[in-house]
This record gives structure tokens, C-alpha cells and sequence, in this order.
């Protein structure tokens, strides 16, 4: 067969693990034939390739980012898009593909798989978010860069008797806030799925200073208070619906300067998440992730997502993984809640 391969929306370590893995055993194992498309499904919407052998994957194991590029085109939204789609998968001879991705670009893969296309799915998001995987690659480097941050954090924050807040990744779950601030011994922890209480906030941070230590807070871009109020960098939506975030870390510094009057600053990590060297876990649940892909492929299991449960690879269906998000059960975040103050 010749295979497209093509990786969506945003970038994250692990990505050209995948893409090694799955050229390298279609290669030599099956004797598959490979084209990259570029930049998401603007590739085959489009119909812009890239070669994609043995040569072309060599030494990209330990490169974060993606050698096919990336992009946030959903082409359901755009008047014949699917249309386009299976005609240039038709003028460049692909015979099927293989869309590396988070809920939007899997979920443009389902659609498609339900019109016909010949689909399967690796589940890659930082946010560690998608349903029926309990780990997808990327995340563990995430919040191994969030770890160190924060751990730099302390120091400072205690040289100077401030506040400080780190404000992580994390729009609808809060999986990094949580990793990363039980890790690096954050004194309050914020997520999307618990509105917080600014007040309580405030306690938890006057029990700080009383122990001469400095608080540390970590809140994730898409936390927002128990009022409701969400503090949005632009009312700006992409082009899967999504409004832009940001600015919920210097919203709680003012508030915390304002209601008990200490010092607070804030450090937004932003896109130093995602790029990078992947962690040795994330290359290698990356690598299992492209092998067990190009399986799928082979062997015509389509419309599937490949995941990791337990220590197995296993398929599931692409309408089961995108069906709704995987958040952070209210258990996971009381077991952090025993550190706050």
C-alpha cells in the first residue's frame, strides 16, 4: 500500500517518534510505500506532500516538534473540503492514512473514516486528555518541563517572600497543573474542572508565609473562579470553535496582591510545553504508538485509534476516543488538595 501520514494540530514532543516507527517497520517489515502530507490536513486538503522513506525518518527520534509541520485546519468546515480530500488522496495514489493528532484532528478523522477514508488514529496531545488511552505521548514531557519550572520557582519565590504563579497549559483539563504541581510541591493547585474559590486561594497563601516558606501556585489557562468569570487573552475562535485563553495567572496576582497585600508575580510557560527533546517514556510510548499504527494499517482494522491500557497497546474505535474528554476525576485532585497551605 502507499500510505499518507499526517500530523494535526498542536505540535508536541514524540511526534517524529511516530512518524520513524511507522515508516520504519511499514518499510522493511511490510513493504509499504509512504507520502507525508504537510502541516495537518492541509496537506490532503491541499494536496502538498513530502517525500517519506527509511532516509527521511533517520535521526529524528530525538526531535521535538514535527518534520511534517502542523497546523489547526479542520477541513469539515470548509465547503467541499472531504470532497478535495478523497481526490487528492486519489491523484497521489494513497491508499490510506495515518492521522497523529488530539480531539480535533481525530475528530475530523472519525468523520472522515465515516465517509469513507481509510483512517487510523495516534492519540498525541500534551493535555493528556483523550478518552480510552491513559497516557497520550507528549504529556509526560509536559510536565517534566513544568516540573522543572516550578521547582526553580521555589527558590526565588523564597529569596524574595513573594507569590508566585505558574501558569501552565491545560484549556478544558487539568492533567499538567495536577502532575506537575504534585511533583514539584505546589502549595495550591487550579484546574478547569473545580471552579476555585479566590478567597480559599488566599488563605492557603497567608498558611504559607506563616511557615517562612513562599507560595507557589499552579493554574492551569483554563481554570476560572467559582463566579464563573473567565479571563480570556482574545475572543478570538479557531477554526474548530476553541477561543484563545490566557491571562488567568495574572488575574489571580492582582487579586492576591489586592486582598492580602503580598507581592505576586506570575511566569506563564506557554509553548516552552511543547517543544523540545521528548522524555525517554514519551519516545518510547510514541515508538509503540507508530508500530502498532502501521499494524492497524496493514491489516485493515480501520476507523480505529491506537492506546495505551495498563502496559498494552491495544485499538479502540476512533468514535469511543473522541467521544468526550477525559478530565481529572474529583479523587486525583483531593489527593492534592492534602498539600495545599
Amino acid at each position: 500500500m502507499r500510505i499518507g501520514v499526517l500530523t494535526g494540530g498542536g505540535d508536541c514532543p514524540g511526534l517524529n517518534a511516530v512518524i520513524r516507527a511507522a515508516v520504519r517497520k511499514g518499510v522493511s517489515v511490510y513493504g509499504h510505500e509512504f507520502v507525508g502530507f504537510r502541516d495537518g490536513w492541509r496537506g490532503p486538503l491541499e494536496g502538498e506532500t513530502m517525500p517519506l522513506d527509511v532516509q527521511a525518518v533517520r535521526g529524528i527520534l530525538p526531535r521535538g516538534g514535527t518534520i511534517l509541520g502542523s497546523s489547526r485546519t479542520n477541513p469539515i468546515k470548509i465547503d467541499g473540503g472531504v470532497e478535495r480530500i478523497n481526490e487528492n488522496l486519489a491523484a497521489t495514489g494513497v491508499d490510506a492514512l495515518i492521522a497523529i493528532g488530539g480531539e480535533d484532528t481525530l475528530g475530523v478523522a472519525k468523520q472522515l473514516y465515516d465517509l469513507g477514508v481509510r483512517v487510523v488514529g495516534v492519540p498525541k496531545t500534551i493535555d493528556n486528555d483523550l478518552g480510552s488511552t491513559d497516557y497520550t505521548f507528549g504529556f509526560d514531557t509536559a510536565v517534566n518541563i513544568a516540573m522543572e519550572a516550578i521547582d526553580r520557582l521555589h527558590t526565588t519565590a523564597e529569596s524574595h517572600h513573594r507569590v508566585l504563579i505558574c501558569e501552565v497549559m491545560g484549556r478544558h483539563a487539568g492533567w499538567i497543573a495536577l502532575h506537575a504541581g504534585m511533583a514539584a510541591g505546589a502549595n495550591v493547585i487550579l484546574i478547569p474542572e473545580k471552579p476555585f474559590d479566590i478567597e480559599r486561594v488566599c488563605e492557603y497563601v497567608e498558611s504559607r508565609f506563616k511557615t517562612r516558606y513562599a507560595p507557589i501556585i499552579v493554574v492551569a489557562e483554563g481554570a476560572h473562579p467559582l463566579e464563573g468569570q473567565m479571563t480570556l487573552q482574545t475572543g478570538e475562535l479557531d477554526s474548530f470553535g476553541h477561543v484563545r485563553l490566557g491571562g488567568i495567572g495574572e488575574m489571580l496576582a492582582k487579586e492576591i496582591e489586592k486582598r492580602i497585600g503580598k507581592e505576586a508575580r506570575t511566569t506563564v510557560l506557554g509553548h516552552i510545553q511543547r517543544g523540545g527533546t521528548p522524555t525517554a517514556f514519551d519516545r518510547v510510548l510514541a515508538t509503540r504508538f507508530g508500530l502498532q499504527a502501521i499494524d492497524a494499517v496493514h491489516e485493515g482494522d480501520f476507523g480505529k485509534m491506537v492506546a495505551l491500557q495498563g502496559t498494552r497497546i491495544v485499538r479502540v474505535g476512533l468514535d469511543e476516543a473522541t467521544k468526550e474528554l477525559k478530565t481529572v476525576p474529583v479523587e486525583r485532585y483531593q489527593e492534592a488538595e492534602v498539600f495545599f497551605g
